[in-house]
């Protein structure tokens, strides 16, 4: 039995007729479904790991609605730093709360556990995990003690070493605590610093993917991180009882396919 999901991140959709940073991100997420029909029509299911919109207005999220009311496949939603919790909630609806009081949630397929966090704490750029979402995190990772979990979570927890590791999960050692004590923590997959990275953190690999927004580029070591438009960028997950494997697809700005003579 495979496990194949995909992850869709930093969406930054803004109402009909405005753009973010020169960019339509509702036409960018339209060409992601596009992809997602065309390549990945055998996933299980698509998360989406917050900043659903830019700037957390409700006719924002309308369209995002109404945008994923047309993915082939369940989608599964958290929030960002971007968003807004109860414009999100009033087009939504009160069933994507958790237990936490957070959109936070628990999704059990092919023997994984996938764990979806909701890290935005209002009026912050940087995320907190509360001490009731840790013990939720605690007790869900218990129950699943006999197979492998995968964690989604819109900031990331560990130190990327660019400009904005001031931003990334406040006080993370609890959170990675909660982590090392289940034996079998695949992948823990964020977006937020619109980047592409691959880490071993104490022993956990944390992924981030660049998501649907503008691209950040890393140039190391003295010039400060900068960005620009594109690509856009899904992650497709494949997952066995042996291994977990994450894949990235650039459905925006991928090169041409190459012509092969017969």
């Amino acid at each position: 039995m495979t496990l194949k999901f995909i992850v869709l991140s930093d969406l930054h959709v803004v109402p009909e007729g405005q753009v973010s940073v020169t960019l339509d991100t509702g036409a960018r997420l339209e060409q992601a479904l596009e992809a997602i029909s065309a390549r990945y029509s055998d996933a299980d299911f698509c998360v989406i790991a917050g900043d659903l919109a830019d700037a957390g207005e409700p006719a924002a999220y309308i369209r995002l609605k109404r945008i994923l009311d047309r993915m082939p496949i369940p989608v599964y939603l958290t929030l960002g730093n971007h968003d807004d919790r109860s414009s999100f909630l009033s087009v939504f609806g009160a069933g994507e709360i958790g237990a936490t009081g957070k959109i936070d949630k628990v999704i059990d397929a092919k023997g994984y556990r996938i764990i979806l966090l909701d890290s935005s704490e209002p009026g912050r750029v940087d995320g907190v995990l509360s001490t009731g979402q840790i013990e939720w995190l605690r007790l869900r990772l218990a129950e699943a003690i006999d197979r492998p979990v995968i964690v989604i979570i819109h900031h990331n927890a560990n130190a990327l070493h660019v400009e904005s590791d001031d931003i990334r999960i406040v006080d993370a050692a609890p959170f990675l605590a909660a982590l090392k004590a289940h034996p079998d923590v695949r992948q823990v997959i964020a977006g937020h610093v619109h980047l592409t990275s691959t880490a071993m953190w104490q022993g956990i690999a944390f992924t981030t993917l660049a998501g649907g927004h503008y691209y950040c580029t890393v140039d190391q070591p003295t010039v400060p991180m900068r960005r620009r438009n594109g690509p856009g960028q899904l992650a497709y997950v494949v997952g066995t009882a042996e291994s977990t494997t994450v894949h990235f697809d650039n459905y925006i700005d991928a090169n041409a396919d190459i012509a092969v003579a017969e």
